[in-house]
């Protein structure tokens, strides 16, 4: 495959095997190149997060973890695979999460970058946070960054349509199965 005619997309793992491509990602990166311990870099947080996955030419390449807590988002665990680093795909997992962000009411996103990364977090918009708190884990030095995402034009809200926010995850502008199910009438209506 050439990569100067690959096609990037993205794509919200939303199946087991999805699933299982971010964990393959993940454990390539993370615990073969960097020696992450597999509980560590397994942290019991990826079945409560959003994961986005990147594909060049419909193979998987990179993938990024969002968290959502009470007035911002925490982007996680970007890893690329080692024959993809330098392609568009890095920059599509990013905004892509950046606009899952936004839909979802966000403007501000969180994250912790290993002190080498702080310059390519920079190119997003991120910026160290000024506190005094050291931060080692997994054998890496960290630094709390931050960025401020311009609002989106239409974040989803408790005033938002009903059937929009019981949607698929990442799907919100297409009809979801639920909405299919209005279609026939109540049938069990206490």
């Amino acid at each position: 495959m050439k990569l100067l005619q690959a096609t990037v997309s993205t794509e919200i793992a939303s199946t087991a095997e999805h699933i299982q491509q971010v964990f393959a990602i993940r454990a390539a990166v993370f615990m073969s190149e960097q020696n992450c311990p597999y509980e560590e870099e397994f942290d019991g947080n990826d079945y409560c997060a959003t994961h986005v996955m990147g594909r060049i030419s419909g193979k998987p390449a990179a993938v990024i973890r969002i968290r959502y807590f009470a007035g911002f988002a925490k982007l996680e665990r970007l890893a690329v695979l080692k024959a993809f680093r330098g392609t568009a795909v890095t920059r599509a997992v990013v905004e892509a999460a950046f606009e899952i962000c936004r839909r979802k009411g966000y403007s501000r996103v969180y994250g912790h970058s290993q002190a080498r990364l702080v310059g390519f977090w920079k190119k997003f918009g991120f910026k160290p946070v000024l506190r005094d708190a050291k931060l080692v884990f997994s054998d890496h030095e960290y630094v709390e960054i931050a960025v401020d995402l311009p609002p989106h034009e239409t974040p989803i809200t408790m005033t938002s349509d009903p059937y929009l926010i019981i949607r698929p995850e990442g799907s919100w502008d297409a009809a979801g199965i639920l909405e299919k199910s209005s279609l026939r009438p109540a049938t069990n209506p206490h």
